[in-house]
């Protein structure tokens, strides 16, 4: 059997079994009382059997009836619940935010500490992941936007350049390069060199760095976290190179972090996003802040 009968219809006869007459219920639902007949008349025809059983002073609810009343209330209930808590979600935006390691924690809690303040009805979730994984996990919408390092490998994804960030040299304070006036790529060379794992797309950038100056530094531990990296720089186990927002961070006189005098590494964070998937008011709200905070 087909249930082609309509929410109105549901309404209009909750309202019939609850004041037990049709001259009520019609005034409640402000119909008139024939309008009203001819839509329980229609409910029971769909239904194959009568709802009520009409008495002179009052309709009195049949088995099927009773049984519909239950079901009937339990699914306006649910209808309502659900208007309710999409009325709430258009006030309380949440947004999935994904990025890389070596982003993550040194550029988003300012950023979302700001956003934050400016929008405290937006929950954002923060996921961390190598680059790969976060353009597969934002081509298929499990991740609304995410902030990685270019170049991008992808042409389904609209990517948006933040800014460009210097990399560099850190070195124990009593390293021989700590002191050394001017710092060229070649100068690392003959020093143990502390790298990344190839998961982490910085790695990329400093080989690219380097090949591009003829320079191969002798990598003696592959470490997963930019935070242990400078921990081994500081206990004198190699040299390294890191992004300036680590640096930022770092008030330790334990490292020394250098610019190079010749051609600069540099690496361009940006923000990359499925133009083919629909992006809410609250994910457009935290593109615009990005763009602005990264154009300030």
């Amino acid at each position: 059997m087909r249930s082609d009968f309509e929410f109105q219809q549901l309404e209009q006869f909750v309202t019939v079994a609850r004041t037990k007459n049709f001259t009520r219920a019609a005034k409640e639902l402000n119909l008139s009382q024939s309008s009203l007949s001819r839509a329980i008349l229609k409910l029971e025809d769909q239904l194959g059997q009568p709802l009520f059983e009409r008495k002179p002073r009052e309709v009195v609810l049949t088995d099927l009836g009773e049984l519909l009343l239950g079901r009937a209330k339990e699914i306006l209930k649910l209808v309502e619940d659900t208007f309710s808590l999409l009325s709430e979600a258009k006030q309380h935006g949440r947004i999935r935010l994904g990025a890389i390691p070596t982003i993550a924690p040194y550029f988003l809690p300012g950023l979302l500490n700001g956003f934050a303040k400016k929008h405290p009805n937006i929950t954002v979730i923060v996921q961390e992941d190598t680059t790969d994984n976060l353009i597969r996990r934002c081509s298929h919408g499990e991740i609304d936007l995410a902030i990685l390092a270019i170049p991008v490998m992808t042409k389904d994804l609209d990517v948006r350049a933040l800014f460009v960030e210097e990399l560099l040299l850190v070195v124990p304070p009593d390293h021989s390069l700590a002191s050394t006036k001017e710092i060229t790529v070649e100068a690392i060379e003959k020093y143990p060199f502390i790298m990344l794992n190839e998961a982490h797309c910085l790695s990329d950038n400093i080989e690219s760095y380097c090949r591009q100056q003829s320079v191969q530094p002798v990598s003696i531990e592959r470490i997963s976290q930019i935070a242990t990296v400078q921990e081994l720089v500081a206990l004198g186990h190699g040299i390294s190179i890191v992004p300036e927002m680590a640096r930022r961070l770092d008030d330790s006189d334990r490292r020394t972090y250098r610019s190079f005098t010749s051609e600069k590494p540099i690496r361009t964070v940006a923000l990359v996003l499925n133009p083919q998937r629909y992006q809410s008011k609250w994910v457009q709200l935290l593109v615009d802040y990005l763009q602005a905070q990264a154009g300030s």
